[in-house]
């Protein structure tokens, strides 16, 4: 079947949003083709600095005739409704027929030839895509990302005559801006357009581009026995920066490595986009560089090499002189003006927040590392230097190295190790894959750190709504919940957090389960207790999904859900009878082989549960499968004699308080 062939050529387009570019052009196109019954056997799409590509495959070379059954208005409706109906769809009253009292119309639309709709399709999207910013050329009033240069537009190897603003479709595009060939070549279908591109050196594939960069980068490394720094983040930039990636090798003054790594590596990275280099040997930077150009230099790059390292030099020496200035005033002088740096303008100042951070930290101390005296005290002296590096000239130039730098100029003024860790770890974790501060010093500062960014936004209303999320609060409680698990702290946190807080910390922790393999709706079980310790609430979700994926597990909660469901029915009747079950004369021996079992975890479930011996709990209740089995089967509950009603009631309220004890199995979907 036919194949359709589209390249949006245009001025650089931002890295940043080229990947989201190829998803929504995946998106409208494959939304737009099956409105109109074009159901492509496969499309894929393609993002580059300079073009937009789809190729959609098996595509029909025209769309099947279409029979539509139009639903109108009652027949009893007034006549501006029928009327109204009519006009909307371009029919008269003579071709409506009458059902069960509704107006209907059956509609014949003959199918039309997919180019047709293919360039209606594309002015849609070129017109209505969704760029994060966009710009007009000048030349006509289309916006674009950056300036439309061309469009390519081929279905089963004939160009789609459409034009847009003045930009007329066509089958042919160019290759590269300086090495490919400044003629313009034909491309019929996807395969001469992606080999024709690769000839004129453009590399189409975004993941093929990272592949080259990353394998000569390392084979260039390898050669003078060295390791590259990998940086996923750098990588996607980069590919994004260049159609034909070529990595260069150079090198740097080996005298500014004695400025922190990490001044090093952001430099490199944020101003010149290059990859940092290390001795294997040692692990530590190496003095050496690796930049991606987007041209094969006939002398093998050694040009470009020597220019990076000037512009590199340029930008360290930078660096160093805020470096040794930022030494020269200790960390503890700057506090005063952090008074001058709004944090928010209903939370106060800079300073302020310091000093909620170090009340915070005091109290959490305790928390983090019970028994441990010294940590409260440290917690307190990091928690008061935690932002201090904000007014520093390296913060200034690098806002990446935020808290970084404050844990160098700490430990350079001889503060306690344990303080600077605290200062320079104190935004960790800032996403799902980094570490989570260990130290109890640490530790406590960053959820003192994180709970302070919550506790605050959410006084004043600032929460999260729909995919809004400007203060970060979602990875701010995803922090909280992680530091507080990885350490173990028992925290209280309805003593820090009002309800809709602990509800959203909620939310965070089921996504936090779930990506771990957990249930959510297991979060919710637990949850419905009210217990506010994270601790014990992941060790009775983790006892309760191990004893629901077991056979008794499941069994038991169809038993629940059956007494749950008897409870309720009964209860609409009247007030459920209260008490305790007793054993009676002429009692069924099932029914009183239940009450026995279930009276005899009385105390066991409740010493099991102090203990938090959560797997022990379930297994108690697992022990209740066969007599509750047993019960349903045998026993009648809605007996006609109103004291066996009422006791068999009683027995089964007894079995679902038992086992709402350790959850609410009400909350649990499955």
């Amino acid at each position: 079947m036919p194949q359709l062939l589209l390249e949006l050529l245009s001025e650089e387009i931002p890295a940043r949003m080229q990947a989201g570019a190829a998803r929504d052009l995946e998106r409208m196109a494959r939304e737009r083709l099956a409105a109109e019954g074009l159901l492509p056997e496969a499309l894929k799409t393609f993002a580059g600095a300079r073009r937009l590509t789809l190729v959609a495959e098996g595509l029909p070379p025209a769309q099947k005739d279409r029979h539509e059954e139009l639903k109108g208005p009652r027949t009893s409706a007034p006549d501006q409704a029928l009327d109204g109906f009519l006009r909307k769809n371009g029919l008269t009253k003579d071709q409506l027929t009458e059902k069960d009292g509704v107006w209907f119309a059956t509609l014949h639309r003959s199918g039309r030839a997919t180019p047709a709709i293919v360039a209606e399709i594309v002015e849609a999207i070129v017109r209505d895509f969704p760029w994060p910013k966009s710009m007009v050329s000048g030349v006509s009033k289309l916006r674009w990302v950056r300036p439309l240069r061309g469009i390519l537009c081929v279905f089963d190897g004939e160009v789609v005559p459409f034009a847009i603003d003045g930009h007329e479709s066509g089958g042919s595009t160019v290759g590269h801006r300086f090495m490919g060939d400044a003629q313009p070549f034909l491309a019929k279908d996807f395969e001469h357009y992606r080999d024709g591109l690769e000839r004129r050196y453009v590399v189409l594939d975004a993941d093929e581009r990272k592949t080259r960069i990353l394998e000569a980068a390392k084979t260039l490394c390898f050669a003078r026995n060295l390791e590259l720094v990998e940086d996923q983040g750098l990588l996607d930039e980069v590919a994004g920066l260049t159609e034909w990636p070529v990595p260069v090798l150079g090198d740097m003054d080996p005298a500014f490595l004695d400025l922190p790594p990490e001044v090093i590596r952001t430099s490199m990275r944020v101003h010149q986009r290059y990859f940092a280099v290390r001795d294997p040997a040692t692990g530590k930077l190496a003095p050496h560089f690796v930049s991606v150009a987007n041209i094969a230099a006939r002398d093998g790059g050694a040009t470009i090499a020597r220019g990076n390292a000037k512009v590199l030099s340029a930008r360290l020496s930078d660096a160093r002189f805020f470096w040794e200035e930022d030494r020269k005033v200790r960390l503890e002088d700057r506090l005063e003006k952090l008074k001058g740096v709004t944090f928010h303008a209903k939370l106060g100042t800079m300073y302020d927040r310091v000093q909620r951070i170090v009340s915070l930290a005091e109290t959490l101390a305790p928390y983090v590392a019970p028994g441990d005296d010294t940590v409260r005290a440290k917690a307190a002296e990091a928690a008061s230097l935690c932002k201090a590096d904000l007014g520093t000239g390296v913060v200034g130039e690098f806002p990446e190295l935020q808290g970084i730098m404050g844990g160098y100029y700490a430990a350079g003024e001889g503060l306690d190790p344990a303080v600077a860790t605290a200062i320079r770890e104190h935004y960790k974790p800032q996403g799902p894959s980094d570490e989570v501060p260990s130290d109890p010093v640490a530790a406590t500062v960053a959820l003192a750190d994180k709970l302070d960014t919550l506790v605050s936004f959410f006084g004043i209303g600032e929460k999260p709504t729909g995919s809004r999320d400007p203060f970060a609060l979602r990875r701010a409680a995803l922090g909280v919940i992680r530091i507080v698990l990885a350490n173990q702290s028992r925290l209280p946190l309805k003593a820090f957090a009002a309800d809709d807080l602990i509800a959203f910390l909620a939310d965070r922790l089921k996504v936090q389960l779930r990506d771990e393999g957990q249930r959510h709706d297991l979060v919710d079980a637990v949850f419905a207790l009210g217990d506010d310790d994270l601790v014990r609430i992941v060790a009775r979700v983790q006892a309760l999904g191990a004893f629901l994926g077991a056979e008794d597990g499941k069994n038991l909660l169809a038993g629940y859900k059956r007494a749950v469901n008897i409870l309720k029915a009964e209860e609409k009747k009247g007030p459920l009878p209260v008490g305790a079950p007793q054993i009676y004369p002429g009692m069924d021996g099932t029914e009183q082989a239940l009450l026995v079992h279930v009276s005899s975890l009385d105390e066991p479930l409740t010493q099991a549960l102090a203990a938090e011996d959560f797997a022990g709990a379930m297994r108690m209740l697992a022990g209740l499968r066969a007599p509750v089995d047993a019960f349903f089967d045998k026993v009648l509950v809605n007996s006609e004699i109103s004291t066996e009603r009422e006791n068999r009631l009683r027995l089964l309220a007894k079995v679902r308080d038992a086992m709402g004890q350790v959850a609410d199995f009400s909350q649990v979907t499955g």
